[in-house]
């Protein structure tokens, strides 16, 4: 939504904005979008360029919002290229849901009616919405998201342009053409060259994959990026047969709306991103795996706001300094998550990685991918038909994993990363066999929640009686009231003390 006024420096938002405009401080990068009506263009708030005058501004939470303005991206600071927006995961509302849908490429697969149906709307009510909060309309804020990636495939990738056209959504290379030329002011192969004379570092190695399906690209993140506390967090619970994991690389396969994928990601050599490469079914499968891998490394984590507001409790600071950048682990995939948090309940994680690999062992499809066998986590509906003879351990606990995978398969559950926060916590909450540890865990994950800090995890309190905290339930509630909206990060330091202290 454009901010704007008679006297624009009166309206404490956009004064504020404004100030980090001059200052041209990059912790702003992809939070706003500065709009420079005299030039026509819409630039990163860290800009360069000659700051304009207040009467010449419109600040933007989105660049679609920007298109429908008629202002064109900057081609000194490329605002487009910068980590996304850590809006649309700290929000829970219309526009924040919507949001993540888009980044998924719901609306290339499905269209604004399949997007408004999942969100639970009407797509003329979702239109107004967006339109409303945003500036621009469900179709507009895909055209633009396709825009992004179009151009980040073009700068860091060999992919012909056609192919590129395809990954990113576009219905026909007239389309991708006229698109890339509108936003950017250059064809995409003007675009290109442009990127090979800059001298800029690519984020993928000039030669293509040898596999035709196959694409490499950086991910940049929002620093400072603790990548090593993430790998570690995946290397302790891969699967066998699934995931690969060690040190600062982690491979694993799984589906996607085309088919199945492999991919391998490791640590950005700069220290500020991830490195992919994806062999897919589908390039049109390149836009969901993206902002996939993005939430499974909370590559938009707002990490200098977070650091510094855990920071101000002392018995936090020192964690907080030793691992700066601290990320929340997200969720590849969902509905997996949910089946290895209920595997995972009162057991240790060594136990669940057992019981995980026997039950993927089982029940998970084997894929092949350069030479090597692999196997997909199983389905919700090959646990509902075989999950009572493969799983093991208690009754109660095997009934409620099968009745989750059966509501699951009918579609009587939901749980996606555009979910409602609360209503995921209810839904589950309401099925027998699910407390609210495994309910505010799967909202951690899945949904991205911020500020979820569950008191009964044992591990956890391990950690808050490592670093000084009160251990008690009730204590560590009432002391972890003061961190919030980040006590999930909070928990993730928790979580790291009681994993040093072992």
């Amino acid at each position: 939504m454009a901010i704007a006024s008679r006297d624009p420096l009166a309206d404490p938002v956009f004064a504020r904005r404004y100030r980090a405009m001059q200052a041209r401080d990059a912790r702003f990068d992809g939070q706003f979008i500065t709009g420079v009506h005299s030039t026509g263009i819409y630039c990163r708030p860290s800009c360069p360029a000659v700051s304009p005058k207040p009467g010449n501004v419109t600040f933007y939470l989105t660049s679609a919002a920007a298109h429908e303005a008629g202002l064109r991206a900057c081609k000194r600071c490329l605002p487009d290229a910068v980590p996304g927006s850590p809006e649309w995961d700290l929000r829970d509302d219309l526009a924040a849901r919507a949001m993540r849908l888009i980044a998924d490429g719901v609306v290339e697969r499905e269209g604004v009616p399949g997007l408004a149906a999942r969100l639970g709307y009407t797509p003329r009510h979702l239109t107004r919405v967006l339109s409303a909060e945003l500036g621009a309309g469900p179709l507009a804020l895909a055209r633009a998201h396709r825009a992004q990636v179009a151009r980040t495939l073009l700068v860091s990738t060999d992919l012909p342009a056609a192919d590129i056209a395809f990954a990113s959504g576009f219905g026909s290379i007239r389309q991708f053409n006229d698109t890339v030329r509108a936003v950017y002011e250059r064809s995409p192969l003007e675009l290109r060259a442009a990127a090979r004379r800059s001298g800029r570092p690519l984020p993928t190695a000039a030669a293509p994959a040898a596999d035709a399906g196959t694409v490499r690209l950086r991910l940049p993140a929002r620093e400072p990026f603790d990548a090593a506390g993430v790998f570690a967090w995946l290397a302790a619970r891969a699967l066998d047969g699934v995931e690969i994991a060690h040190g600062s690389h982690y491979e694993r396969v799984v589906r996607l709306p085309g088919g199945p994928a492999h991919l391998k990601i490791d640590a950005g050599d700069d220290g500020a991103s991830v490195e992919i490469e994806a062999t897919l079914a589908s390039l049109a499968d390149l836009p969901p795996l993206v902002a996939r891998v993005r939430r499974l490394f909370d590559l938009d984590a707002d990490a200098l706001a977070i650091d510094a507001a855990l920071s101000a409790d002392p018995a936090l600071a020192g964690s907080v300094d030793a691992t700066p950048g601290m990320r929340l682990p997200g969720a590849i995939a969902p509905h997996e998550l949910l089946v290895r948090a209920l595997v995972g309940q009162q057991v240790s994680v060594a136990s669940a990685r057992t019981s995980l690999a026997r039950l993927t062992a089982e029940l998970g499809d084997p894929v092949r991918f350069s030479g090597a066998g692999w196997r997909l986590f199983p389905t919700s509906e090959a646990i509902a038909v075989e999950g009572e003879r493969v799983l093991r351990g208690p009754a109660s606990r095997i009934r409620t994993i099968v009745d989750i995978a059966r509501r699951l398969s009918a579609g009587d559950l939901v749980v996606a990363a555009e979910v409602g926060r609360e209503q995921l916590t209810a839904d589950l909450l309401e099925i027998p066999g699910i407390g609210p540890w495994t309910a505010g865990y799967v909202a951690m994950r899945v949904t991205r929640a911020p500020d979820v800090l569950l008191t009964s995890d044992l591990a956890l309190r391990q950690g808050a009686d490592r670093l000084g905290l009160p251990s008690a339930a009730r204590d560590l509630a009432e002391r972890g009231a003061r961190w919030a909206p980040w006590r999930s990060y909070a928990s993730m330091h928790l979580w790291r003390a009681a994993a040093t202290s072992r």
